[in-house]
């Protein structure tokens, strides 16, 4: 059975409303960080609030194959025995990432200038995502990663090479590389400085400074010296903002609605989700906020609102990066064009993000046209229809909010991967009032 034909599909009946007051599972990005830097900090991190998805198993098993002790996770507890920056061992096969371009990207970088030889694998999707933009400049720092000739894995990291400091101006704003890059620099003789073009999100740094590791900053620019220690500290893991889009989107668009999201990360490299919505018009307001372990937390409240079609600034673009699924729904449901341009990123995320929506909306009869770095959305009445999210956790749970402006159901193909970042969603969904369905699969 190939992915497409996954028999795991969503089923969401038209209209209803969200209500209610309640957490979203655990941030992603922060809970594969507290995996990496506690692995290879000195002496025991626990963390709470671990996200238990697919692509955050896939980090803690690479890091128990190189002979971590790690305990959990155990309804969100996660402790960690750390062995230091060189107490890591060579793997006795193939390290598996699965879905996780994440944890591919950022072992890139901790795994360059280890003593032993590794090789990263994933799934069908992550095999086809690029990584020249981490192989590159890695390879400047003086790494030996092999890839596909088209630039992508299975990665062959040759181990016992020297890495040097460099600084690197990156052509693209991209965490994941900045992350590598600051990972590997760990490791190298003298300063590594990434600049970026756009700000990106910064958990790399915070946790590192976290973990009594400097990090300096100049303008643009992140910049810190090989040769330290990381050691071992507590870390809370806020509620996604990413899993949380779904459903600020969703009360959004769906008249009467009013619900509070409890205790989110609200990152200022990560509010774009939010800036974008407030510029469409939506009723969005914090409360509650406070500074957890170095991260700004807050609970969020949303209730429905019209919204407006906007030209999305373009600086607003990496900090939502991984939001414009829903945020193309919010389009959908908006008076007038909404145009998103500056986002060709999107093409190679775990789809292309930008055709996959646009084929979808189109499906449910929405003008909407896809352009070489982004969209063009012209609001209208979402109707009855079958869509394929291409194994895209985010498409899929964007899809299903749809449902509650839509005019007849909605059915969405190929969802077994939502499972990488929000397990659990359809029953969260559900108990918030979305008429959802899930049949086959977990």
């Amino acid at each position: 059975m190939t992915q497409s034909d996954s028999p795991d599909r969503f089923t969401v009946a038209p209209g209803g409303k969200l209500a209610g007051q309640f957490r979203v599972p655990g941030d992603k990005s922060i809970s594969h960080r507290s995996i990496m830097l506690g692995a290879l900090a000195e002496g025991t991190t626990r963390v709470s609030g671990f996200l238990s998805g697919a692509d955050n198993l896939a980090t803690l098993n690479a890091f128990r194959a190189m002979g971590v002790e790690i305990d959990g996770p155990d309804d969100g507890e996660v402790v960690i025995r750390g062995v230091g920056l060189h107490g890591l061992r060579a793997p006795a096969a193939p390290l598996d990432l699965g879905n996780s371009g994440t944890s591919m990207r950022l072992l890139a970088g901790l795994l360059a200038a280890q003593p032993f030889d590794c090789t990263l694998t994933g799934d069908a999707s992550l095999s086809n995502r690029p990584m020249k933009r981490v192989t590159e400049p890695l390879g400047e720092m003086g790494a030996r990663i092999d890839t596909s000739e088209a630039g992508t894995p299975p990665l062959h990291i040759h181990g016992g090479q020297p890495l040097r400091g460099i600084h690197y101006a990156m052509p693209v704003a991209s965490a994941q590389v900045k992350s590598a890059l600051l990972l590997a620099g760990l490791y190298a003789d003298g300063e590594t400085c990434v600049t970026e073009p756009a700000p990106t999100r910064d958990h790399t740094e915070r946790m590192l400074q976290g973990f009594g590791y400097p990090v300096r900053h100049a303008g643009a620019s992140a910049c810190l010296d090989g040769g330290g220690k990381l050691v071992a500290r507590d870390i809370d893991v806020p509620a996604d903002i990413s899993s949380a889009a779904f459903f600020m989107v969703g009360a959004s668009i769906a008249p009467d609605s009013d619900i509070t999201l409890e205790h989110v990360g609200i990152n200022p490299t990560r509010l774009g989700v939010i800036t974008i919505l407030q510029q469409m018009g939506a009723d969005i307001t914090l409360h509650n906020e406070q500074s957890v372990g170095g991260e700004p937390v807050a609970d969020i409240r949303v209730r429905s609102a019209p919204l407006k079609g906007i030209a999305i600034p373009e600086v607003q673009v990496p900090l939502a990066i991984d939001e414009f699924p829903a945020l193309f729904i919010a389009a959908a449901c908006a008076e007038g064009e909404t145009v998103l341009t500056g986002a060709r990123e999107l093409r190679v995320k775990e789809s292309d993000r930008i055709q996959v929506m646009a084929d979808g909306l189109q499906t449910l009869g929405i003008d909407a046209e896809p352009t070489e770095d982004g969209m063009r959305i012209r609001g209208g009445t979402l109707g009855s229809g079958s869509v394929d999210s291409h194994g895209d956790h985010r498409i899929a749970m964007a899809f299903a909010m749809a449902a509650l402006r839509a005019s007849g159901p909605i059915t969405i193909r190929d969802c077994a991967n939502v499972a990488t970042s929000f397990p659990g969603f359809v029953d969260r969904a559900a108990g918030a009032g979305l008429a959802i369905s899930q049949e086959g699969g977990a």
